[in-house]
């Protein structure tokens, strides 16, 4: 009998803590993965169409990309080079892309293949790319990307 008791109370202690801890974790909307999914084809859409205004929305301020080269690349020049034409994007084909949502940030990861010109040369092929959103003031913008070429 006492084992019986000690059992239920046991039982009883987790399922409690258990609901303690879903009650304590930080709500995650089931549509904030989707949404930031849709800011990325929105990115790319605004490569494509070469609006370099509407790629700016995307971006913070602080935003820095790092290149398949190792070079670093600031909001203000990145813009730079797709309004002078230095930068251009013919084409962006998704692969597969997952989304890790933490808190107020969420991680992209994901690969395209493109038909691209960067820095006035041609940049077309198959990339792996990470790109990190962050809310700020209720709104997703882009704080850090990397990529890389596939060869």
């Amino acid at each position: 009998m006492k084992r019986l008791v000690g059992t239920v109370l046991l039982i009883t202690a987790c399922v409690g803590l258990s609901f303690a801890q879903d009650k304590m974790a930080p709500a995650k909307s089931p549509n904030t993965a989707e949404a930031v999914k849709q800011l990325e084809h929105g990115w790319s859409d605004a490569m494509t169409s070469g609006d370099a205004d509407k790629i700016a929305q995307f971006l913070a301020d602080d935003w820095v990309g790092l290149g398949p080269d190792g070079s670093t690349l600031t909001k203000q020049a990145y813009i730079a080079d797709y309004k002078s034409g230095k930068s251009k994007t013919q084409s962006f084909d998704f692969g597969p892309m997952t989304v890790k949502v933490i808190g107020n940030v969420a991680i992209v990861q994901g690969s395209d293949t493109e038909k691209s010109v960067a820095n006035g040369k041609d940049s077309s092929g198959k990339y792996v790319w990470m790109d990190v959103w962050e809310k700020r003031d209720g709104k997703w913008v882009a704080v850090r990307s990397q990529n890389a070429k596939v060869q």
